[in-house]
């Protein structure tokens, strides 16, 4: 039974600095704008790629009209919200495109609104959760706190997720952004967007059903289940410290979550933390350097997601 979920100091070396990297584990400057390369063309793709996956996900189960098609299309409507999360999180990190205002439009119009995420208050949130893991101004402490819990306890929230009660929560805080002047522009246009998807959904399909079912449910339920078990993966039960192994998690990666959980290399998350400014592409190459340099060591990594969520649910 787990009862802190930050790993052994022996499972941390004090390896930094090296020759590549600098005492807070970046890489140096001659080798940093290789680690920092934005793709603009191959993300350009991307994008355009997750939108077809949506078209041929609904359409699919359109021409076929089976209710097992249905199903099939709402169950992967799940990882296909993490893809969109997981962009929204590159755009609002300027690493989506080298071309602000590019990263910017393309950020809200077709990842975020579509998603339902207002990515201007989301940039402000998560960039002081960057600046401070579990410190005074950490947003999503009560998110990560409380682990290791029993497994009971991590079952009632993921039911909660799983039922709606926490998208709907989430569903009325955007309404209520409707009347309040901070946060009015974003829930508006959000609103817009979705009116727009689905009128376009029901265009074409002639089924009014077809956004609320395949669009509006997923993300009310089965993506916040997801969330939830991505995000304590990065930081469930974590605590504040300078060395990002101690508010980090570190996890092996798998081809399954990779697909399902943690796509476009999100699940390089220690790398992550170490240089925000490095984009999803080159993730994987810079943490192979964090672990020849020693620092992202084997007795910090947990062998795979279903290893630490069962540590996580060990109290």
């Amino acid at each position: 039974m787990a009862s802190t979920m930050v790993a052994a100091p022996d499972a941390r070396p004090d390896v930094l600095p090296t020759e590549r990297l600098l005492p807070n584990g970046i890489a140096r400057p001659d080798l940093r704008p290789a680690f920092r390369r934005i793709d603009n063309l191959r993300n350009a793709w991307t994008v355009t790629s997750l939108w077809l996956v949506v078209i041929a996900l609904v359409g699919a189960s359109v021409w076929w009209n089976n209710p097992f098609g249905y199903v099939a299309a709402f169950v992967v409507m799940g990882p296909v919200y993490v893809r969109f999360a997981i962009l929204m999180h590159e755009a609002a990190h300027r690493l989506l495109f080298s071309n602000k205002r590019a990263n910017d439009w393309v950020g809200k119009w077709l990842i975020a609104y579509p998603a339902f995420t207002p990515i201007g208050i989301y940039r402000r949130v998560h960039f002081a959760h960057h600046r401070e893991e579990f410190g005074p101004a950490e947003p999503d402490v009560a998110f990560y706190g409380g682990y290791p819990c029993t497994r009971a306890a991590l079952r009632r929230r993921l039911v909660r997720d799983a039922v709606g009660i926490s998208g709907w929560k989430n569903f009325t805080a955007l309404l209520r952004g409707t009347r309040n002047p901070l946060a009015r522009r974003e829930a508006w246009s959000i609103l817009g967007v979705q009116v727009v998807l689905w009128g376009a959904s029901f265009a074409l399909t002639e089924r009014w059903w077809i956004y609320p079912v395949l669009w509006w449910l997923p993300w009310m339920t089965q993506w916040r289940v997801l969330n939830r078990l991505r995000a304590i993966a990065e930081h469930g039960g974590l605590e504040a410290s300078k060395d990002r192994r101690v508010t980090t998690h570190n996890v092996r990666q798998s081809p399954l979550a990779r697909a399902w959980l943690v796509p476009y290399n999100t699940g390089w998350h220690l790398a992550h933390h170490v240089d925000m400014g490095i984009p999803w592409r080159n993730l994987p190459a810079f943490h192979a350097e964090l672990e020849r340099a020693g620092y992202a060591t084997e007795a910090l990594t947990y062998p795979s997601y279903r290893a630490l969520w069962r540590s996580l649910a060990s109290a």
